[in-house]
């Protein structure tokens, strides 16, 4: 069986416990991808560590600059976009037609980013007094710590990290730890883009102890956190006490409306791919069915 390690200080390194979890296929439970790393408060101190170094150089890396690396990520993720589909088919179930589109999510977060390096602009602003000049411009924050979900494995973690990138900030991140290998090789494809070594770090565990660590960590300013409402609700009271900046992506509760006039065909299908797409396993499930009188039953019995 492939042992499988966490990225820390430019280097694939094992766990500081030494322990590991195993990761299978849910459609062929014989089917064992690998062993990834139980990670704890031990392997994030590290990683903090390494990416604060990571940072300096990063930050003053010139934005356009910082674009380019991303633009040579997204061609990667071209040229490997079947096999990245195919090894997250394996580890997480949904069919290929999903995972395609996972990572071309993905690739498109990538050029758009890209493209975003040469628009960091600041602002000229008038002053109240006759003999002062304002004037503001970015600065990244630091490091960030990147928790996401299992069900889009490459989109999400693009997402929230590619900005985050861009605009100058070291990260850590956790995938889910029904994804790991999928979080593997993302950070396989960043090192391969030219994203020095350091700027990136790749923390395996679970969200109680790795998760947990990562977002009571007092040198990491800036969390953004996908999953369930229940643990978001925690993450948000520890980054409130803690001043971190943080982005909640959590549960949704979302209604499709459907009013007598409409195509009941297109409507239809709206409501079977957006309630039972991902089979129904993502914040934007349609999970309430709000319809007008004239077409309640029709659509009802159709459905």
């Amino acid at each position: 069986m492939k042992s499988f390690k966490n990225f820390i200080g430019g280097d694939w390194v094992p766990p500081v416990g030494g322990e590991y979890f195993e990761n299978r296929n849910p459609a062929d439970l014989s089917d064992t991808i690998g062993r990834f790393p139980l990670s704890g408060a031990a392997d994030v101190d590290r990683a903090v560590e390494s990416a604060r170094r990571g940072f300096e150089v990063w930050r003053s890396t010139p934005a356009p600059a910082r674009g380019d690396v991303l633009r040579r990520l997204g061609d990667i993720m071209v040229k490997r976009k079947e096999e990245i589909a195919d090894l997250m088919t394996r580890e997480m179930g949904k069919p290929l037609a999903e995972t395609r589109g996972d990572v071309q999510e993905g690739i498109d977060t990538a050029y758009y980013a890209a493209s975003e390096g040469r628009r960091l602009f600041g602002h000229t602003v008038p002053s109240e007094l006759r003999n002062k000049w304002a004037m503001s411009f970015r600065r990244p924050i630091g490091v960030a710590g990147i928790i996401t979900p299992f069900n889009f494995p490459m989109a999400i973690p693009t997402w929230k990290m590619f900005p985050a990138l861009l605009c100058g900030n070291a990260c850590i991140f956790k995938p889910a730890e029904d994804v790991p290998h999928t979080g593997h090789v993302f950070v396989e494809v960043l090192i391969e883009a030219g994203l020095p070594p350091e700027v990136i770090q790749l923390v395996h565990g679970q969200g109680e102890s790795a998760g947990a660590a990562i977002v009571n960590h007092p040198l990491i300013p800036l969390i953004s956190f996908t999953g369930s409402t229940d643990t978001g609700r925690l993450v948000g009271e520890t980054c409130g006490r803690m001043h971190k900046r943080l982005s909640l992506e959590m549960g949704g509760k979302n209604a499709m409306l459907v009013f007598n006039d409409a195509d009941l065909d297109l409507a239809l299908d709206g409501v079977l791919w957006g309630a039972f797409g991902t089979t129904g396993q993502r914040c934007t499930a349609t999970s309430r069915l709000v319809l007008q009188d004239g077409i309640h039953d029709q659509l009802l019995s159709r459905l």
